[in-house]
């Protein structure tokens, strides 16, 4: 199976000469140019790889790793940084990078890191990545949620907005950190498209069984809790 990667650089022409380079190795090789493009690609698609251009107009680098690891941890990431980029070096493998390359590089080397890389995550994937809950669990390899013993259908984003809640069981989670972690930007504005996927989620999960898991904590947020939380 081939394996695909996303190129989020903003110079196009190093974007476009990876992409070639990759190609001609034998992967599939898509480019985004903005932190937001490629943010918004990650999230619309799978993805073995993920190249990330350290400065990036929009939303930077660190920012885009950020909310890939708020909801992941799966994915490699080679960061592309410049040489004198130390802090930011740092504080990528801080937040869950997996390496980094320094510009100008030479393409065999950046092509040794992604195979070495992608030969980490395959080894990591082959373990099973499970979450459970109470009667709820979920399991990141196959994607595949079930409550109460039965399978839940979920679109993309109501499985992360799931994802996230059961990773925090018991855990008060607000508006606002729910926007950040499943949506992937900072949002401003009205924050009623949380408790309408919240509702999604529910509707999905009652088809299953009528005992609720997911709790409103009024004027807060919500909890994912096998009982009623008491405010």
């Amino acid at each position: 199976m081939t394996n695909r990667i996303l190129i989020i650089e903003d110079e196009e022409s190093i974007a476009r000469v990876l992409q070639l380079e990759l190609q001609f190795e034998g992967y599939q090789a898509e480019m985004a140019h903005t932190g937001a493009d490629g943010l918004l690609k990650y999230r619309e698609q799978q993805w073995d790889l993920i190249l990330l251009d350290v400065m990036l107009p929009e939303m930077s680098g660190i920012d885009v790793l950020k909310r890939i690891r708020a909801t992941e941890l799966q994915t490699p990431v080679i960061l592309l940084t410049a040489k004198s980029d130390v802090e930011d070096k740092v504080k990528g493998l801080d937040l869950g990078a997996n390496d980094y390359i320094t510009k100008p590089f030479d393409i065999e080397e950046l092509l040794a890191r992604i195979r070495t890389a992608l030969r980490f995550s395959q080894k990591f994937n082959s373990q099973e990545v499970s979450h459970i809950y109470g009667h709820l669990s979920i399991d990141e390899q196959t994607r595949e949620v079930v409550y109460y013993d039965k399978n839940v259908q979920l679109t993309p984003r109501e499985y992360d907005l799931l994802l996230y809640l059961l990773k925090h069981p018991k855990q008060v989670l607000t508006r606002e950190q729910i926007l950040e972690a499943v949506w992937g930007y900072d949002y401003y504005g009205d924050t009623n498209v949380v408790d309408v996927y919240i509702r999604y989620v529910r509707q999905k999960l009652e088809v299953a069984a009528e005992t609720p898991i997911i709790h409103t904590v009024r004027g807060v947020g919500y909890v994912l809790r096998e009982h009623k939380y008491e405010t």
